[in-house]
């Protein structure tokens, strides 16, 4: 498996790892995590929770640019150091933006979203150049 595709699978997984923030903080909400209605408990969420919320649903949102943006390279046969770089500093970027929205980090969380937005785009333009 290439090293974009292998970034793919992380970026998928990192959706799902930044739910764990989120569990953690509608167990400490209410004392007990309510599975039977998560989405209300989550609407109720403040301060690191609702950032943790967040930062997961943002990933859902980065997620097919990316995606869609190495299949693009792949059916197209673009392969090099370029994809590559670009692969990786989307995943880079990704975790970095976890974690900068975290800990509340507004203006470096909105850096590194954009450069990983960048990424996504200039990787679909890379079988163009």
């Amino acid at each position: 498996m290439s090293l974009p595709f292998w970034c793919v699978f992380i970026s998928a997984l990192l959706i799902f790892l930044a739910k764990a923030p989120v569990a953690r903080a509608m167990q400490q909400e209410s004392g007990v995590y309510d599975n039977h209605h998560p989405r209300s408990q989550q609407a109720r969420l403040t301060g690191f929770g609702a950032r943790a919320l967040a930062a997961h649903l943002n990933s859902f949102e980065a997620f097919p640019l990316f995606a869609v943006g190495v299949l693009m390279t792949h059916v197209t046969q673009t392969h090099g150091v370029l994809v590559d770089i670009l692969a990786v500093t989307f995943v880079v970027s990704r975790v970095l933006y976890l974690l900068f929205y975290w800990v509340d980090m507004h203006w470096q969380r909105s850096l590194v979203w954009i450069a990983g937005l960048l990424c996504s785009l200039l990787l679909m333009l890379a079988p163009a150049l």
